[in-house]
Order: structure tokens, then C-alpha cells, then sequence
């Protein structure tokens, strides 16, 4: 039965000896040893498993499968008849932490707002719920968050209990219950009666803070995500390493962090635009040259590094100032070619075609119409041989 597993009877138990009953391989033909009795927790529920060692050998991952717990090892087990098996408490003790934790968040969103939480993923770094409404105000983040530590700070009883489907009645529960046997309750009086499979401390106290740290949008519900005990400290310890290091590199303190980056991406915009109004002046010159470079009424051009912006910018220029001509330009981008075709108001010569007979050279894809096109590709041919291409077509 479930209630006589070990981590049912003790959360606490750190180390236990236990009978191998089976020791075989899955269908990856990964070891596993199945046990008569365990303290390790197997994966479920949103929990992760337990790991640790069975006779210093490490166990890897814990799954329930058909009814049997299987230990997954790093080394075969299968001459042993008897183990001593000592799980990793520091982890066991944090995802304790961690799933009482969201116990009570999700109970306060309920009590709160009756927001109801439809699933739970409890990760290495953040704990997470999704909450089945679309919207979530930071005043109800607020309230929630100092709901869940009031109840912590009281460090109420958590109690459980193995019940039966008759005795649900008893017992104000925050969600349906999937199972109809062996039914565990996890109660915190008065203020959370849910079913639940996992492991959890004696006290609310325990789980000692939660610190929401942000929120998403899910298909119409949002997400959540927290930390508890430990990683509330672990959160507040990066983000102090932060705050120190982004104070020192803005010559700010600490306080005025918020307000010297403000300052700084204002300098940089304005910096962003007066290089753009350089860079489009010195386009202007640019343009002016190359139309003196214009034979049978192209101007073609081969750059390297150049954006397809610019290109474009320049094509655009080209057959502004002289109607007459057709700007052929390709820029040589590492292993990619890029064009840009246009043509001046005077010139009915589709650029459409252009891009026609210079993709399938790349095997790229492009856009654009009669008088405007551009594309990009594969470096198949040189810059030139394109540039060629492209002219060829035009004449």
C-alpha cells in the first residue's frame, strides 16, 4: 500500500536498508533495482524524484512504473540482496520546501480571489502554477505573496491524512481528486485541505519565505513563478551580485542604478540617431560617386559587410537623383549574397526579372515589384558572377 512507503511514514528519513526484489534493465537498457520498501520519492505530481545512493552507488532518477518503484543506478545492482540506500536531503529538503510552498500560494490566490491553479512545475532553479483566469493586476500578486508568508510566519501544522471517497465530505477541498483509492490529504487547518501525492515538512514555518519573481501569459492563463526557503536566499544573493556589479559600471549607487540606465539609453539614442544622419550624409556622397561610374545606364556595385538596409537606402538614392538608370548593388556577407535592384522613373525594364534570373544562382528567396527588388542566398557564386548575371539580364 502507498501509506507504508517510507517517504509517506517519514519526510524526515535520511538514510534506510531495504531487500532487493528485482534488479534489471528497461527498454534503454539503463539499470534499475526495485525495492521492498524506499524513502526515495519517485517523480510525480509535478515533484521531481529523489536521488542519493544504494550501497554508494548513485541513483540517478526514481519513476513508478506498473505498480513498482524503480531506483534507476548508475552501476547494476544485481548481486546485492540487501542495501543501504541515503537519499540526497539537501534536495529532498528543497523540493519539500518548494511543494508546500506552492500549497499555499495557490490556496491565497483561492482564499484571495478564487483563482483556482490547474497545474504545478516545480524546476531547478523556480517553482511555477498556471492559474486558469487571463489577467493577474501586480496588487494581486502583492496580496497573494503576503497572504502566503503571513500563513507561513504562523508556522501552522501540516498535517497528512489517508482517507477514504466517503470521507471527502469532511473536508473543504481547493480542486477535484483524480484517484479514488488510497487518497492522501495534505491539511494546513483552516486555511488549505488538498489531495497530494508528494513530500512535505511538519510546518508551514518551514518552508521559512516565497518571493514571486514574475509572471507570463500561457494560452489564457498565467503563470506564475516563485521560490521558497533556500532559493529565496539563492535569488536575493544573484541579484545583489547584479545590482553591485551594474552599480559599479554606471558609477552609481545602488538606489540610483534604475536612474543612471535611463540616462544612459537616452545618451545612446541620441548617439544612434546622429550616426544614422552621419551614415546617410556620407550614403549621399556615396550615391553621387557611383552614378560617375554608370555604364549603358547601370550603376552596379559590389560592397562587403553591408547591411541589405543599406543597400537599400543607397539603390534608393541612386535612382532618385537620375531617373535614367538602373542601381544593380550586391553586398558579400560571409557565407551569404544579398541584392538589391532598382530601377529610375524613366526605365520601363522589370526588376522583377532581374530577381528572377539571380536567385535560382543562390538559391534564395526574395521581394519586391517592378521597379523595386531585393533577395538573398546562398554563396554558390562570387559577388561578381552575380553582379554580371543581374546585368545581363537587364541588357
Amino acid at each position: 500500500m502507498l501509506k507504508n512507503r517510507l517517504y509517506y511514514i517519514d519526510a524526515y528519513c535520511k538514510s534506510f536498508t531495504a531487500h532487493v526484489i528485482k534488479a534489471a534493465q528497461d527498454e534503454q537498457g539503463r539499470p534499475y533495482v526495485v525495492l521492498d520498501n524506499t524513502v526515495f520519492y519517485p517523480e510525480g505530481g509535478g515533484q521531481p524524484a529523489d536521488t542519493g545512493t544504494l550501497n554508494g552507488i548513485s541513483v540517478l532518477h526514481v519513476e513508478e512504473v506498473g505498480g513498482e518503484v524503480r531506483h534507476m543506478v548508475a552501476e547494476s545492482l544485481t548481486s546485492a540482496s540487501e542495501v543501504e540506500g541515503v537519499i540526497d536531503w539537501e534536495r529532498r529538503f528543497d523540493h519539500m520546501q518548494q511543494h508546500a510552498g506552492q500549497h499555499i500560494l495557490s490556496a491565497a490566490f483561492v482564499e484571495l480571489f478564487g483563482f483556482p491553479t490547474i497545474s504545478f512545475h516545480l524546476g531547478k532553479e523556480m517553482v511555477s502554477i498556471d492559474l486558469d483566469v487571463e489577467e493577474v493586476s501586480p496588487e494581486q500578486l502583492a496580496a497573494a505573496e503576503r497572504l502566503a508568508n503571513d500563513i507561513i510566519l504562523e508556522n501552522r501544522l501540516i498535517e497528512t491524512k489517508w482517507v477514504t471517497e466517503g470521507e471527502l465530505d469532511q473536508y473543504s477541498l481547493r480542486k477535484q481528486l483524480t484517484v479514488t483509492d488510497e487518497i492522501r490529504l495534505v491539511i494546513i487547518p483552516n486555511f488549505d485541505d488538498n489531495g497530494c501525492g508528494g513530500t512535505h515538512p511538519s510546518s508551514t514555518g518551514q518552508v521559512s519565505a516565497l518571493k514571486i519573481l514574475s509572471t507570463e501569459k500561457q494560452k489564457r492563463k498565467v503563470r506564475v513563478h516563485f521560490v521558497c526557503g533556500g532559493r529565496v536566499l539563492q535569488q536575493l544573493h544573484q541579484k545583489n551580485q547584479q545590482l553591485t556589479a551594474a552599480s559599479q559600471l554606471l558609477s552609481a549607487p545602488e538606489d540610483g542604478v534604475a536612474g543612471a540606465i535611463e540616462k544612459l539609453l537616452a545618451t545612446n539614442h541620441s548617439l544612434e540617431k546622429s550616426l544614422e544622419e552621419a551614415q546617410d550624409t556620407l550614403l549621399t556622397f556615396e550615391a553621387k560617386e557611383l552614378l560617375n561610374t554608370r555604364q549603358q545606364g547601370i550603376v552596379k556595385a559590389v560592397f562587403t559587410g553591408r547591411t541589405v538596409q543599406q543597400l537599400q537606402k543607397l539603390a534608393k538614392l541612386l535612382v532618385t537623383d537620375d531617373e535614367d538608370v538602373i542601381a544593380i548593388l550586391v553586398a558579400d556577407n560571409e557565407d551569404r549574397l544579398q541584392f538589391v535592384a532598382a530601377r529610375g522613373a524613366s526605365i520601363e525594364t522589370s526588376m522583377k526579372q532581374v530577381s528572377a534570373a539571380a536567385l535560382p544562382l543562390i538559391n534564395g528567396k526574395g521581394g519586391g515589384n517592378d521597379a523595386f527588388v531585393q533577395g538573398g542566398g546562398e554563396q554558390l557564386v562570387t559577388a561578381e558572377e552575380l553582379v554580371q548575371a543581374m546585368v545581363e539580364q537587364v541588357i
